[in-house]
């Protein structure tokens, strides 16, 4: 185990609505992230002068999240002025890279201790602010791409449509990831991952609808349907809504990284370790499908199978990625996602990746579980995946 990637600790906060009046809305995302940092340190008798880096998530990195937002709630959670880090953007799978990151650096021999985390506060930074008024393209990308670029929402549509998925099967799956949710917090089984924000009483996510059903969803209108796409894609149903996509959300977490030596070295006990990463790139427009193949990648380099896995954790960014998914590699879906996904615990883009990592952990400590999968579909046709085992 010397040579290992090891996690000692992996926290986040409750979640929020991503917008005006949702219980983080009042937390300037520097002190959101500065609190799991300060957390994470306390919660491991650490000294955080002993961290080497701080690697951090963020999508919208204007505002409020500009100016390298992890470096500035590295200082504000008082951490010495020694420690540096950085902010990346991998779209959703911003904080799982950081967490690869942070453990290739570490397995690389170039690091000792590593934090890995992530933030998005959606209710004051709101999505797509970085762009707003800009093209993000360019003239070279749109002439690669003369068919023109879609959003996410409208691929989940294509994906929906190419799979075939109705808006019954669509809910479903929604209702599925509430129920879960829902039951894990009911039952405690957060409790551990959990860390309070300062000036805010709830320790309950805020995203989680108990007692969602199909018929209660059914209601929706689709969310991403104009004449003009509806022309362009004659064969898509649009049955994407609000119901079955993950919330904006405001949120924050952090993971524990370090060597196994450094760890024997503190005291610490590590209660997983890093087996394999893939990163891959995918079809733009049908961006969301990279979890196929990053699934594929990971686990050839793992030199393990599905059959191996104990718990998945596919990010919900909507209910067709996870049920793609699913069709394509025929995992057990029993487990996957079994406290709950994106649609019912938000998708606080930044945050997310070490946010299901948490989640994986725990879960994998709680089933007596061996081996779990995270996967996470990205903007522009990416997807991260990694899998760990539990010590």
């Amino acid at each position: 185990m010397t040579h290992d990637a090891v996690i000692i600790d992996v926290i986040r906060t409750p979640v929020g609505r991503g917008k005006p009046g949702g219980m983080l809305s009042g937390v300037h995302p520097v002190d959101l992230l500065a609190g799991v940092l300060t957390a994470i340190v306390d919660r491991n008798d650490l000294d955080p002068a002993l961290v080497d880096d701080v690697i951090g998530g963020c999508v919208s990195q204007i505002g409020e999240q500009s100016y390298n937002v992890t470096r500035n709630a590295l200082l504000a959670a008082g951490f010495p002025e020694s420690v540096p880090g950085t902010t990346i953007d991998r779209q959703c799978g911003s904080s799982q890279q950081a967490a690869t990151f942070a453990a290739q650096a570490v397995l690389a021999g170039q690091a000792d201790i590593v934090i890995a985390c992530g933030v998005e506060s959606m209710s004051r930074v709101p999505l797509g602010s970085s762009a707003a008024g800009a093209d993000p393209f360019g003239s070279r990308l749109r002439a690669r791409y003369p068919e023109g670029l879609v959003n996410q929402g409208v691929s989940a549509e294509l994906i929906a449509a190419k799979w075939g998925f109705s808006r019954d099967e669509l809910d479903g799956y929604a209702a599925r990831s509430h129920a879960l949710a829902a039951e894990a917090g009911e039952s405690g089984a957060f409790a551990t991952e959990v860390v309070p924000v300062s000036g805010v009483d709830r320790l309950v996510d805020e995203t989680v609808r108990p007692g969602t059903t199909v018929d209660s969803l059914a209601a929706l209108n689709p969310s991403f349907r104009t004449d003009a796409l509806a022309e362009r894609f004659p064969d898509v149903s649009w049955n994407i809504t609000p119901g079955n996509s993950s919330p904006l959300t405001d949120g924050a977490s952090a993971a524990l990284i370090m060597s196994a030596d450094a760890a024997e070295r503190l005291g610490l006990e590590p209660r997983a370790r890093f087996r394999a990463f893939s990163v891959v790139g995918s079809d733009p427009l049908y961006m969301l499908t990279g979890v196929i193949p990053a699934t594929a990648k990971v686990l050839e380099r793992a030199g393990l199978t599905h059959d191996d896995m104990d718990a998945y954790e596919v990010n919900e960014a909507f209910a067709s990625v996870p049920l793609a998914w699913l069709a394509d590699t025929g995992a057990d879906v029993s487990k996957l996602n079994p406290r709950g996904g994106a649609i019912a615990l938000g998708h606080a883009l930044g945050s997310s990746g070490t946010r299901l990592l948490t989640t994986l952990v725990n879960q994998l400590e709680a089933t007596d579980g061996t081996y779990g999968l995270q996967v996470m579909c990205e903007g522009g046709g990416m997807a991260n995946a990694t899998i760990i085992e539990r010590l």
